[in-house]
């Protein structure tokens, strides 16, 4: 099987977009756009996000001790094209504040889950980070209904609920 194959099939899963978020050693805040996340386990409360080892995130997520997933509505499209860049800093203008973990969390975000990492799985070209939620906010939906709706992607672009 080739890979063009593998990612058109998997393409035909459509999945929510988050950032996935993190401190650096260096005290700065890194980060990346995800779609490979998801929650494992309820008790105790844990969530898997698959960063690839060529991501220039991947040192710092390596080395931290807790990250946040930020999950995305619809009017954040942008901030999920940035952090999906090679832009040398991604949080440039972005707002955003430490979390309780000490991990960024970004402002208007659908949900965070900050998380203290548990478990780091090598798999191919990625690692699996397991990571135990030890915080998790999801603030009321607005007047504006297209801000409490969930950023999704689907064959290979964004898309929206109907």
């Amino acid at each position: 099987m080739g890979s063009v194959e593998f990612r058109r099939a998997c393409g035909a899963f459509a999945t929510g977009i988050a950032v996935a978020t993190t401190m650096g050693r260096d005290g700065k805040p890194h980060g990346l756009t995800v779609n490979s996340f998801t929650s494992v386990s309820l008790h105790p409360p844990l969530v898997l996000v698959c960063i690839a080892h060529k991501a220039a995130t991947h040192g710092s997520f390596s080395t931290a001790s807790s990250f946040a997933i930020n999950i995305l509505n619809t009017e954040q499209e942008p901030l999920s094209a940035r952090f999906a860049s090679s832009h040398p800093n991604r949080f440039d203008g972005v707002e955003w504040s430490v979390g309780e973990g000490g991990a960024p969390v970004l402002a208007g975000a659908l949900a965070v889950l900050e998380c203290e990492t548990r478990e780091k799985i090598e798999a191919g070209d990625h690692t699996m980070f397991v990571g135990e939620v030890r915080h998790a906010a999801c603030p009321d939906g607005t007047a504006d209904q297209a801000s409490s709706a969930p950023l999704v992607y689907y064959r290979g672009k964004y898309a929206k609920l109907s």
